[in-house]
């Protein structure tokens, strides 16, 4: 018994190590995306939402209080603590962001940045923003 469990902790550790693509679903309306996490630099495209005030001070999906000064947001997939620039396409402001949340999925949204993020981005009046996203660091 004690061999069957090594052996199925093995091949889960083994498998989780893999540096095989994931493949997202859905996303911005076109075709399914790959991003190869740790294998290469990605980027994507699409539209930014931001949360704020119904959410400081609650936990974010990877343990850490949320709070909504900080350069901090949720995306899908993207591993915690990976290091993002978003950029703004509409006005060209860019801003440097930690993923330590999850969102739920919305068609076309890709990321959910915080209120700080948010204002730095110019996007506070229409909530929505569309955006790019590039990996600068990846996370755990």
């Amino acid at each position: 018994m004690i061999k069957i469990v090594s052996l199925i902790l093995a091949v889960i550790i083994f498998y989780g190590c893999s540096s095989t693509p994931r493949i997202v679903k859905g996303g911005s309306g076109s075709a399914d995306r790959i991003i190869r996490y740790k294998t290469e630099k990605s980027v994507e495209v699409g539209t930014a939402s931001f949360y704020a005030h119904k959410y400081h001070g609650k936990l974010t999906a990877n343990g850490e209080i949320y709070d909504m000064s900080e350069l901090t947001a949720a995306h899908g997939s993207l591993p915690f603590n990976t290091v993002v620039k978003v950029t703004n396409l509409k006005n060209s402001r860019t801003v440097i962001l930690r993923i330590n949340d999850r969102m739920p999925y919305y068609k076309g949204r890709i990321i959910d940045v915080s209120y700080r993020a948010a204002k730095e981005l110019g996007m506070l009046t229409s909530g929505l923003a569309k955006v790019q996203i590039e990996i600068l660091k990846w996370g755990d």
